[in-house]
């Protein structure tokens, strides 16, 4: 095949706008980990989530990170923290109390995208969490992350678990 002195790389031409710029999902993947922080944070020290929010804002650069989806994550998880926490609960062989604060914090998180944000595919809210508890995590905390969501999402999500693995 002959080519085409057209399609060659130069330097000198001008980058595309969004060159170098994140995905919307590396963007909510920045969010969420900024988020089981935060919701660390919380499940510690008892501060308030506003309180949490502006020192998360002032302390880290959000210039890659979906910030409303941070805002909602900090703000929908405290706030459905008791339906969260029921819907964990059948697929925990420990009580809540005896977790590990930052894979607590991941399953949260994770059970909370499950419930209500349904827009986001169970494989990749399942995914997130394993890589959420592979950067905060204990030595095989996303093990453990992976078994409690691998079982809690038949549980919330039947239909569309059932249509993936047809």
């Amino acid at each position: 095949m002959i080519s085409d002195e057209s399609d060659r790389f130069n330097p000198r031409d001008p980058k595309p706008a969004d060159a170098g710029k994140p995905s919307k999902s590396a963007k909510r993947r920045e969010a969420r980990q900024l988020a089981t922080q935060a919701l660390y944070q919380w499940h510690m020290a008892r501060q308030s989530l506003n309180e949490i929010e502006a020192q998360f804002r002032v302390d880290n650069d959000f210039t890659d990170v979906d910030g409303a989806y941070f805002r909602e994550i900090l703000h929908g998880v405290p706030q459905f923290k008791t339906e969260i926490d029921n819907a964990l609960t059948p697929c925990l062989d420990l009580a809540i109390e005896e977790l590990d604060p930052v894979e607590l914090a991941v399953l949260r998180l994770s059970t909370w995208e499950l419930l209500k944000r349904v827009d986001v595919p169970y494989r990749v809210v399942i995914n997130e969490g394993i890589e959420l508890a592979k950067v905060f995590g204990s030595t095989d905390g996303h093990k453990f992350v992976n078994g409690v969501l691998d079982k809690l999402a038949p549980r919330l999500r039947e239909a569309e678990v059932k249509a993936f693995k047809r």
